[in-house]
């Protein structure tokens, strides 16, 4: 099994898979990736990269899907904007 990687999450440290994507990591972990304009939560729909239902800011980079996005060690995501 891999070890674990360090992955903050709207600043809060916790672990996670490195062959886990970053949309399992936030399902696991309870939160939504985003919130719609009305405040609705959004999370994973499709799982593969179409819909953009999962879009997160990945290491400052805004927009990035979570579902295609490998777990690893120092990865910075927000989910809150």
């Amino acid at each position: 099994m891999a070890r674990p990687v360090r992955v903050r999450v709207n600043g809060r440290w916790t672990e996670a898979i490195p062959t886990e994507t970053v949309a399992a990591l936030l399902e696991r972990l309870g939160l939504p990736a985003r919130r719609s304009l009305s405040g609705e939560p959004r999370s994973v729909l499709c799982g593969m990269g179409i819909c953009h239902e999962c879009r997160v800011t990945l290491d400052g980079d805004p927009h990035r899907r979570a579902c295609l996005a490998l777990c690893r060690d120092g990865m910075e995501v927000r989910t809150d904007g």
